[in-house]
């Protein structure tokens, strides 16, 4: 994405040509205005699209670039841009619905995606205004705000009506031509019967049932709340809905939601493991419980399973692309930020003298891999073939060169040698270059460069094409490199592909308790919330000054999902931050939960064996006054018959387990007697007095 090759004169021609024929409603601003010297207003997107059409003979698309970068563009020439914050409000009465937004029709109510409610009121005929009364930690004008309020309004005049006409309530009709929405339930589960979808609301009444019906979009409940009003109301009785256009930010956040929602669905729906459900709708859970009980196991299985959709819960069944898709650590307590986001690391220099150099940590890279799936999978054909070819050009490019050896110019003619190319960085070398005699380009702005449609001619398109208002020492090296592979791109660079797929990413935290966890995260507390999942959630990260923009932020994006396990018997658990606890849903995993792992001995005499000894093990545990559920044994360790027999799993890991858990008990000796004999295992003493007792007999 970026803006096309125009100039002054050719934003004037565009406003010349805009004051013409105007501006079509589709193109109209939604959140920043062009300020002419005059003070006439203007879409920013639009002008450029405009300008490019008028200089370049190209059609008048807007959809090659955002309205950020349009707005960064014109600030960074010195023209004036106005955030545009207008308000409209939207009247709902008997017999007719207006609006004072003049893009506003009842016959494309799909239109209400593009807007977000600010406040909805009832005015009755007598002037008196009523608002929602909001119940405990609901929330604030959402898109359920106005239906909410009619049913506050009329809740008795609703819940006296038949069945049959509850169910025949109209409540939506998107266009003409759709069928009309029906429907108010009692239950969640009926609503689910007519329409099978997370698209509803629930309003909880103070006696009696709730009411459930469909909501979506700002304008979903409009015929609704009109029909309320032809029913129930009085004459003159309205609904006033006050609303705006959404920032192009909530418009990115929507569409990227609905399309990760869209995908949880279709998992959860080949998902086999129910734990893997409870992973798509919270997106960050925590596996606790008993050492042994097959948490991290479990992790896996689950990860396995969501990635390929069922088709597997063994991680080691999913390929090597789809393994991408998943990241196991361990924290410890010398686990920290550098290793988990970013931080300088050493690194040896192309002289074979020692430097450092930023680099991102595990979680950092994980997430920008699945930040940029999710990105990919929102491209269009067309430019999902621009940047492969781009890149393909690149590859080609660099190995057909001989790094250190040949020589590159500049247009003022400074010679200098690529000397390294990795995924971040094009290193060259400037030999008559006495003030810095080495340099690192960012590979990323070149592959952006040949993607674009724009031809670069000079070192000044390419600040103009970053919206930057000064060039920097790189771009010269960067239009030499430029072009260079521009020469050599040849037809067989131009690749017929296909977007990419929406992919899932699980990222697993073992042992995430054992770890400091405000020394790991830093500014990560607030990205890791599930609420703030995409841009919503971006942060500035500790090394941000040192990144190639500075500016740049980190957040994770809506694909990723994150597994933690934890010991609840751990010590370290006492320590783990409460702010987490709150951005987790904390799952517990009892010792009889994941017996099924067993399965894996292939031998059902040894598994049924290893059950039996296990369940009995683990009801003498809790006998003991001070132990719980939380001390049982898992199956993990018998996971280890495989290679020991049963006395030698008992010997040396399941007694010194179990001599941990009563150590300086009273009854120490009597406690490790009773578990051996629950386990099976024969106590040489024991075995002795009896005989010494059947001799005497």
């Amino acid at each position: 994405m970026a803006i096309p090759k125009i100039n002054d004169q050719n934003i004037a021609d565009a406003i010349k040509y805009i004051d013409e024929h105007g501006v079509p409603d589709k193109n109209k601003s939604t959140q920043y205005l062009l300020v002419m010297e005059d003070g006439k207003k203007y879409p920013p997107k639009y002008v450029i699209a405009v300008a490019n059409h008028l200089a370049n003979g190209s059609g008048i698309i807007t959809n090659n670039f955002n309205a950020v970068e349009a707005k960064n563009y014109f600030e960074t020439r010195g023209y004036n841009i106005e955030l545009k914050q207008e308000k409209y409000e939207l009247t709902i009465t008997a017999k007719e619905i207006v609006s004072t937004d003049g893009r506003f029709t009842i016959n494309d109510l799909y239109l209400g995606d593009n807007y977000k409610p600010i406040e909805a009121y009832f005015v009755k005929a007598d002037g008196e205004i009523i608002h929602r009364n909001y119940n405990k930690g609901e929330r604030r004008n959402t898109n359920q705000t106005l239906p909410r309020l009619a049913f506050q309004i009329f809740e008795k005049q609703i819940m006296d009506l038949s069945e049959w006409d509850r169910e025949k309530f109209p409540i939506c009709k998107y266009t003409p031509e759709n069928e009309t929405i029906c429907g108010i339930f009692l239950t969640v589960e009926e609503f689910l019967k007519y329409r099978n979808s997370m698209e509803h609301l629930t309003y909880k009444r103070e006696s009696g049932p709730q009411f459930v019906m469909y909501c979506w979009n700002i304008f979903s409940t409009l015929l609704f709340a009109q029909e309320c009003l032809k029913r129930f109301g009085n004459e003159n009785d309205k609904f006033v809905l006050i609303y705006r256009d959404k920032t192009e930010q909530e418009k990115n956040q929507a569409i990227n939601e609905a399309m990760v929602v869209e995908e949880e669905k279709k998992s959860a729906e080949g998902c086999k493991n129910p734990y893997s459900k409870i992973l798509l709708e919270s997106k960050n859970i925590i596996f606790r419980g008993a050492p042994g009980t097959g948490k991290s196991y479990l992790a896996k299985e689950i990860a396995a399973d969501i990635i390929s959709n069922g088709y597997t819960n063994k991680y080691t069944d999913l390929s090597e692309e789809q393994k991408r898709q998943v990241e196991f650590v361990q924290f410890h307590p010398s686990y920290d930020y550098s290793d988990f986001v970013e931080g300088l690391r050493p690194k040896m220099n192309n002289d074979g003298s020692m430097g450092f150099e930023l680099q991102d940590g595990v979680f950092k890279r994980f997430a920008d891999r699945a930040r940029k799936n999710l990105e990919d999978s929102k491209k269009s054909k067309e430019l999902v073939e621009q940047e492969v070819s781009a890149k393909a050009a690149m590859t080609d490019f660099f190995e057909s060169i001989n790094l250190g050896v040949d020589t590159f110019k500049t247009v003022t003619g400074n010679e200098f040698i690529i000397v390294n190319v990795d995924d971040k960085h094009v290193s060259i070398s400037i030999p008559g270059n006495a003030t810095i005699d080495k340099l690192n380009l960012n590979i990323e702005e070149l592959q952006k460069m040949l993607e674009s449609d724009v031809v670069f001619e000079k070192v000044n398109d390419i600040t103009n094409f970053f919206g930057k208002q000064f060039a920097t020492q790189a771009y010269s090296y960067d239009f030499a490199i430029y072009k260079a592979i521009k020469l050599r791109k040849t037809e067989k660079h131009a690749m017929a592909v296909s977007p990419e797929a929406q992919k899932k990413y699980v990222f697993i935290i073992d042992e995430i308790n054992r770890g400091e966890i405000s020394k790991i995260l830093g500014e990560l507390f607030f990205a890791i919330d599930p609420g703030y999942r995409g841009k919503i959630g971006e942060v500035m990260t500790q090394y941000s000054n040192l990144h190639s923009d500075p500016n740049e932020k980190f957040y994770i994006p809506e694909n990723v999902y994150i597994i933690g396990t934890m010991n609840d018997i751990d010590r370290s658990v006492d320590s783990f931050d409460f702010a987490m606890r709150r951005r987790f849903r904390f799952v517990e995993i009892r010792a009889v939960d994941t017996q099924d792992m067993l399965e894996s001995l292939e031998n059902e005499e040894l598994m049924a064996d290893a059950i039996k000894r296990m369940d009995s093990l683990n009801e003498e545990i809790i006998k003991v006054p001070d132990l719980n559920e939380n001390y049982q044994v898992g199956a993990s360790y018998f996971l280890k018959l495989k290679v020991l027999g049963f006395d030698e799993l008992w010997t040396d890991y399941l007694q010194p387990l179990l001599q941990d858990y009563v150590r300086g008990l009273n009854e120490e000796d009597d406690y490790m007697k009773k578990f051996a004999r629950a386990y099976g295992y024969k106590i040489s003493d024991e075995g002795d007095s009896d005989e010494t007792t059947q001799n005497e007999r």
